[in-house]
């Protein structure tokens, strides 16, 4: 007997082998069968759909769990676009936030809505006292005030109070780490946020790091989630490559660094396990520190890299020989010249060749680049979303060439590469069903369209965040698609984005989403 028939739906299964189904059919969490193997099977529970569209859960492999719980619940001055507005929100939020002295964090902060950054200076005169630690939205900077500047070592760069990259971390560690009960409960929070949005399994990219860790037990603080209830997704989980040690172990292992006890890439089951090594090689394009291979348009630099190259090379060739599947962060073309590099060394030291190496954002990929991508077999983890909400900047700081070779689609698709979309939330929207729409279009908000060349079918939108998503976390055995075997997670949908017109793909409903075969009850709004 099933335990559940899903009856009386389109079911878009993304398996070659038998596209659209009518019934599904559960038994344990897991599709047994489609259409006549399971029509006339008893089950425990019938469920009609009425008529609905039903995909493959959708996968996200690039996400921030726990900053985006915490960010939900964090004052913010996002919206501000004048300097004035964005102080007065500052003193608001600091208004009553325990003694002085006390750390206040801040949300929403991005220079570019307001004209130029802030100054130490401008946030003493509103601050009364407390520590202001404002994190950038691109997660590659925080601005502080001259409470938390007089605390850090004397040689901490800075611009006017302004921490990027590697230099905000100094300021994260002047605070003692969230509890592992904190960090739980804006981990569950998050995960019901991704669940509204069809999204049923996703990675989350670089637990206890010094750039985006919050804690040295981070992965405990979900191992907690999971028992407590509070994980309702699959969760994979990216290690920071600044955890990695040297290890003591027999040379004919070929270990050089490792975390404790070997513990590597595939470890957990299929609710909670270790994916890739995440190793950052360069910034962000809205903080301007995207490695860039010539400067931003109107400006005189081209962003930095987040160590020396042949440092970064070191670390992306031993985490290879660890046994690591890798996530390399590399937006700008300077930064990806660095992982290629230490991809093919890595290679070629020790063949590897379904280690499924990943490049995330791959934001500017200049076309003699993707020969290299393909014959390297590194899949490309692109967020189209952000092209979508912040397109218009993009392409104004790339210039008229540059442009076109952002976060590209077709072009990946045409010499081989993998396409895995993803969100990077909280950075930006999380919703898969919008960033396909912006792969189709290339349209952003505004209705720029940028790299229309780069544009993909609706097929290989879809397949980008279910199929793609799968195979770039090593679980296409049991994810992706809608097959005997596999997983029951399925996300159900108010209209078919294949058929819809393009332009109405991010605004349909997801009705429900499902997990081993089992409605969350999680909804949107």
């Amino acid at each position: 007997m099933l335990c559940t028939r899903l009856t009386n739906a389109r079911f878009l299964t993304m398996d070659p082998d038998h596209p659209v189904a009518h019934d599904l059919g559960v038994w344990r969490g897991r599709i047994v069968g489609l259409d006549d193997a399971v029509t006339s099977l008893p089950a425990r529970e019938v469920i009609d759909l009425q008529g609905a569209t039903v995909l493959p859960g959708f996968i996200d492999p690039h996400v921030h769990l726990a900053w985006t719980g915490f960010k939900q619940r964090t004052p913010s001055i996002a919206g501000c676009t004048r300097i004035e507005e964005a102080l007065a929100a500052v003193e608001e939020a600091v208004t009553g936030k325990g003694s002085p002295g006390a750390w206040v964090s801040i949300a929403g902060y991005d220079q570019r809505a307001l004209g130029r950054h802030l100054t130490a200076a401008e946030l003493d005169e509103v601050s009364h006292g407390r520590k202001v630690f404002m994190m950038h939205d691109s997660g590659h900077g925080c601005m502080v005030n001259s409470a938390v500047l007089d605390l850090l070592p004397a040689d901490t760069p800075h611009q006017r109070g302004f921490l990027a990259e590697g230099a905000m971390g100094a300021a994260r560690a002047l605070r003692l780490p969230y509890s592992q009960a904190e960090l739980a409960e804006a981990i569950g929070r998050a995960a019901r946020t991704c669940l509204a949005e069809g999204v049923t399994a996703c990675a989350e990219a670089g637990i206890g790091g010094a750039l985006f860790g919050h804690s040295p037990v981070e992965l405990g603080a979900y191992q907690l989630a999971a028992e407590s209830g509070l994980l309702p997704l699959r969760v994979q989980l990216m290690v920071s490559a600044d955890r990695l040690r040297p290890v003591g172990a027999h040379e004919a292992d070929g270990i050089p660094r490792a975390l404790d006890l070997g513990l590597r890439t595939g470890f957990g089951d299929d609710r909670l396990s270790v994916g890739a090594l995440k190793i950052y090689t360069d910034g962000g394009m809205m903080a301007r520190t995207a490695a860039l291979s010539s400067p931003y348009e109107g400006l005189d630099h081209a962003g930095e890299l987040q160590d020396d190259p042949g440092t970064l090379a070191d670390t992306i060739v031993d985490g290879h020989l660890a046994g690591w599947q890798l996530a390399v962060h590399a937006i700008g073309d300077r930064a990806a010249d660095v992982a290629l590099d230490a991809l093919e060394r890595a290679q070629r030291l020790r063949p590897r060749p379904d280690a499924r190496h990943r490049i995330e954002h791959a934001g500017l990929i200049r076309p003699d680049q993707l020969p290299r991508f393909a014959r390297l077999g590194i899949s490309a983890v692109v967020q189209p979303n952000f092209l979508r909400y912040f397109g218009d900047d993009y392409a104004a700081i790339m210039g008229e060439e540059r442009a076109t070779w952002l976060y590209r689609g077709r072009a990946f698709l045409d010499h081989g590469i993998p396409l895995v979309g993803s969100s990077d939330r909280p950075v930006t929207d999380g919703s898969p069903l919008r960033a396909i729409q912006f792969m189709v279009d290339r349209a952003s908000e505004s209705g720029q369209v940028i790299g229309p060349e780069e544009g993909i079918t609706r097929d290989e939108a879809l397949r980008a965040y279910t199929v793609a998503g799968a195979v770039a976390c090593h679980r296409e055995d049991s994810l992706g698609s809608l097959a005997p075997g596999k997983l029951a997670d399925l996300v159900v949908l108010g209209d078919d984005p294949r058929r819809v017109d393009t332009s109405r793909i991010g605004d349909i409903e997801v009705v429900a989403t499902y997990v081993d075969g089992r409605e969350t009850g999680i909804r949107t709004g």
